[in-house]
């Protein structure tokens, strides 16, 4: 098993896992350790600090990893190189992620129970995971850069229901992207900007999460495999196949 930076990736960010089977309470570095333990138990060897930086079929059939300046060959090679979130790429997201910028309600909502957050997004995950924060949240503003969701219709009903409920928690702004986040030592406002008028205003908040999207960390695998329009790896969902007979996905 060859991981670039260490076994777990983006749970080991997450402080709180209560929603895992068998186990009551655990953080994520908790969780990973049992798993990487079960899995060397087995006769895993598990290799961390190395970045694969391409791979070649060769004419025996096998596959040519390269690892640095490492090469391992195998019959077979099932591929699990993860997405990252995809950021706004603003002043003070990097700055305050983990001290109120996150990239997950459900993992977060519960540290924002009676608080006021900020949603970003617009797609189908962003709706399902704005409605989870109003469950925790005692406000909770939705915005989006276009006047419309690009989420299933089902869901922004839900969502636009929500908001005409009496007394409801939750606002929708519409045409309106987030330019900076801003605090001293946790997030404490967002500025806004009314992508029409250019109207701008500073957002008193508690948090900030944002759902616009994943990047697959497939860079390396373009011109070996088949990527889809937006560099996901295409596959057989049947099988897990790529179009590279011996490699999965």
């Amino acid at each position: 098993v060859l991981e670039k930076f260490m076994p777990g990736g983006q749970i080991n960010n997450t402080d709180r896992i209560e929603n895992y089977p068998g186990i009551e309470r655990i953080d994520g570095p908790g969780l990973i350790q049992n798993m990487q333990k079960q899995a060397e138990s087995f006769g895993a060897e598990i290799k961390t600090g190395g970045e694969v930086t391409g791979l070649e079929k060769l004419k025996d059939g096998k596959i040519a990893v390269h690892c640095d300046k490492d090469k391992y060959t195998a019959r077979t090679v099932i591929l699990t190189p993860g997405s990252d979130y995809r950021k706004l790429g603003v002043p003070g997201e990097n700055e305050f992620r983990g001290s109120g910028v996150s990239y997950c309600g459900t993992c977060d909502a519960p540290f924002f129970k009676g608080k006021h957050v900020l949603a970003v997004g617009g797609g189908n995950t962003a709706v399902e995971e704005t409605l989870h924060l109003a469950k925790f949240a005692a406000k909770v503003t939705m915005i989006h850069r276009r006047d419309e969701f690009r989420a299933s219709r089902v869901l922004v009903e839900e969502l636009v229901a929500k908001t005409g409920e009496p007394n409801s928690n939750l606002i929708i702004k519409y045409s309106t992207i987030a330019t900076a986040i801003q605090g001293e030592g946790k997030v404490q406002s967002v500025k806004l900007k009314d992508v029409k008028s250019n109207k701008e205003e500073d957002y008193a908040c508690d948090g900030v999460f944002v759902f616009v999207g994943m990047e697959p960390n497939t860079g390396f695998l373009k011109g070996f495999v088949e990527l889809t329009d937006k560099d996901f790896i295409k596959c057989d969902c049947a099988y897990l196949r790529t179009n590279v007979p011996g490699v999965f996905v």
